[in-house]
């Protein structure tokens, strides 16, 4: 059994992610992540993982990369079983992983391939991963009474806010949003608390095919911090619910996107 605690985070190799689990392992847990990220022949590329873990080991953290897709329920059971065996233990499931859509499509015109892909990456595979992850924790929680289990997933303000030329990611995120009210209900008799990340516009990989336009949107004020977010503020967020500030606040929705969610006349 691992004597430090122990965190899973999804999508772990760049971005909000990387900056997640590197946050964490600040924090003296140990690091495990997947990543699904595929190379020119088309199969995970085994060195994706290489600069969180170095990252990880530089807080003197252990890092466990293991590539594994969410939206598969064997991937999905293969990844607990690799923590599982690796650290004897997990403390901390963070539902990172996500993906937008390839082409942005009016609503009008939008697949259900595309519709299909988004949301068995984006709200399946983590409503599942969840469901497993949870049932380690309660079991971990019957073996040692000070054991404590946290599940945070990442949203969006997409959760709420309404894109026409998205609306499969929009959706995806809505039910992740629900889904954290779910989980918190149901495992709250175990003191496992459950909680929402909602990032704003946040600088990553995934925004920079936009960047000129929320340039302009910021400037103009579409945000009351009129700046980019970046993966360290959602990182801070994750780790504030990792140290258990927050504990008493389980099901709730953490806004992380500069007061966008503020109304303004």
């Amino acid at each position: 059994m691992n004597d430090k605690p122990v965190a899973l985070v999804t999508g772990g190799t760049r971005g909000i992610g990387q900056a997640i689990a590197a946050q964490i392992a600040s924090l003296g847990f140990d690091i495990a992540i997947s990543h699904w990220d595929l190379g020119p022949d088309g199969v995970p590329d085994p060195a994706a993982g290489h600069g969180t873990e170095a990252l990880i080991q530089a807080a003197g953290s252990a890092c466990l990369s293991v590539a594994a897709n969410v939206a598969d329920s064997a991937d999905r059971q293969r990844l607990i079983d690799e923590v599982r065996t690796r650290f004897g233990r997990c403390d901390m499931l963070v539902n990172n992983a996500g993906v937008a859509p390839t082409q942005r499509n009016d609503l009008l015109e939008a697949t259900e391939e595309s519709f299909d892909r988004v949301m068995s990456i984006n709200l399946r595979g983590p409503y599942f991963l969840t469901q497993l992850m949870a049932n380690w924790l309660i079991a971990q929680k019957a073996d040692d009474e000070h054991f404590t289990g946290r599940i945070v997933n990442i949203s969006s303000i997409s959760a709420y806010t309404a894109s026409p030329g998205r609306g499969e990611y929009c959706l995806s995120k809505a039910g992740v949003s629900m889904m954290t009210k779910l989980y918190a209900a149901r495992l709250g008799e175990y003191g496992i608390g459950v909680f929402e990340i909602r990032p704003g516009i946040i600088e990553t990989d995934m925004t920079a095919g936009v960047m000129e336009k929320y340039d302009a949107l910021i400037a103009d004020g579409l945000t009351p911090l009129r700046r980019w977010g970046h993966p360290l503020d959602v990182a801070r967020a994750v780790g504030a619910v990792a140290e258990g500030k927050l504990d008493f606040s389980t099901g709730t929705a953490i806004d992380v996107d500069g007061g966008f969610h503020v109304q303004r006349l």
